[in-house]
């Protein structure tokens, strides 16, 4: 069975990326992994703030982050579609293409947010760090216009 990574960031293009990839995953006959990776929390970086207020902020971010997570895998269940959501946690580029590689998956679809050229050049993105890194087929799902691949 063919086996989807699907990026999910809840930005606005979550939906049209979740779109996509159940169209991809009825053609292909393949099931889906949403995988949304939450970043560690830097607001608390260099200030002096109660351990346990910092643990629960976090608790709450990733409980919320849980929850849209299993909303969007429930839309795709009922779709009839075979889907399993992932929430990791770590450096985003690394975590998707780790997760590819042990899913053994077939196609990994993201959004891009289409920032321009210079965007990139300083700060770089995620869609260009997983296509720069690996080799599996990547789709990417632009937030206007037609999917690019």
């Amino acid at each position: 069975m063919n086996r989807l990574l699907v990026a999910i960031d809840f930005s606005d293009i979550s939906s049209k990326v979740l779109t996509t990839s159940l169209n991809l995953a009825r053609a292909l006959a393949g099931e889906l992994y949403l995988i949304h990776v939450a970043e560690p929390d830097p607001i608390f970086v260099g200030h002096e703030v109660d351990p346990q207020v910092d643990r629960e902020a976090l608790a709450q971010r990733l409980r919320v982050e849980h929850s849209r997570l299993q909303e969007m895998a429930a839309q795709v269940e009922s779709a009839g579609v075979k889907v399993t959501p992932l929430l990791v946690q770590g450096p985003t580029v690394e975590k998707i293409l780790d997760e590819a590689q042990q899913l053994e998956a077939s196609l990994i679809v993201m959004g891009t947010h289409g920032h321009g050229a210079l965007y990139q050049t300083l700060v770089g993105s995620v869609s260009s760090g997983v296509l720069r890194k690996t080799s599996c087929p990547v789709v990417m799902v632009p937030a206007s216009g037609q999917a690019d691949t």
